[in-house]
């Protein structure tokens, strides 16, 4: 399957998968998307390595390789984020007067 393609999957799977990470993100919809299609290019990508059969096609398989690389790489975003937003918010910022 072409690049076009994935990336037309990626962005739907992205779309599913926000549905599913229900946390909002940092970046909004439009970074969860381009998150989503990442995930989905990567995914897709180790599927077609592995020869797997759904992986080179526009079906639902490819939509499901691409759900589960778009929720992975948005869980991955979210405990990034998350933990750095912890890490702030624990630092105390004392005004010096």
């Amino acid at each position: 399957m072409n690049i076009l393609a994935w990336i037309i999957v990626g962005i739907v799977g992205g779309w599913l998968a926000k549905t599913v990470v229900r946390e909002e993100g940092a970046g909004g919809v439009l970074a969860d998307l381009v998150v989503g299609v990442i995930g989905a290019l990567i995914s897709g990508w180790i599927f077609y390595s592995f020869g797997h059969p759904a992986a080179d096609n526009l079906n639902i398989g490819s939509m499901v390789i691409a759900f589960i690389g778009a929720v992975v790489s948005l869980r991955i975003l979210r405990l990034l984020t998350r933990n750095r937003a912890r890490v702030y918010s624990m630092i105390e910022i004392s005004p010096t007067a």
